[in-house]
């Protein structure tokens, strides 16, 4: 999709993204994978090269997706010269909540987002002798510490509370959200604009 601009050289077609890019808006939607995650990283680099001290946005719409991907974009949001301000635009579950719930620099939701968290998933079917399953369950349970805790140190809670938060798929309304300590605050849309 693309935008038109008019300036003194006429007009220009221009991406969309390009121009929201220019006004320091990232998106993260759709799955979170290993393509979603280097493009973040590209642009989180190249914002944080312009200017380190004007805040990047980032704008939320995802059902989740893969960890390690997921931890990827969490790394350069926690460690982005850059501060970086969280927006949940419609869902944010999964790693897409974890994501929200890590930003540092403010984490917003519009009136009608959701959010939901719950335990690490298998992604593939799981086959193999029964030492790998093993290894592959012994996995799973500390990739599920691992968030837990992560979750933990950003929301307030003790891992327990969330472990029990996490024991099933939760689903939060913005009030919830706030209240677990997920978001900071309910904002309008022309919040968002403002910058």
């Amino acid at each position: 999709m693309n935008t038109i601009i008019k300036s003194s050289n006429g007009i220009n077609v221009v991406p969309i993204e390009s121009r929201l890019m220019a006004e320091r808006k990232i998106f993260i939607e759709g799955e979170i994978n290993a393509d979603t995650a280097c493009e973040f990283i590209k642009k989180v680099m190249l914002l944080n090269c312009e200017d380190t001290q004007k805040p990047i946005n980032v704008l939320i719409n995802s059902t989740g997706g893969e960890i390690n991907s997921g931890m990827l974009i969490y790394d350069v949001i926690q460690t982005s010269k850059a501060p970086i301000r969280m927006f949940c635009i419609g869902k944010a579950y999964s790693m897409g909540a974890i994501l929200l719930a890590c930003g540092n620099h403010g984490r917003y939701i519009l009136p009608h987002g959701e959010l939901m968290i719950h335990e690490p998933l298998l992604g593939n079917r799981v086959c193999g002798n029964s030492s790998s399953i093993k290894s592959i369950s012994d996995n799973l349970l500390e990739t599920k510490k691992k968030m837990n805790k992560i979750l933990a140190k950003h929301t307030g809670k003790t891992e327990a509370e969330v472990e029990k938060a996490t024991a099933f798929d939760h689903y939060f309304s913005p009030e919830e959200s706030i209240e677990f300590g997920l978001c900071d605050k309910i904002i309008d849309f022309n919040k968002i604009m403002e910058g």
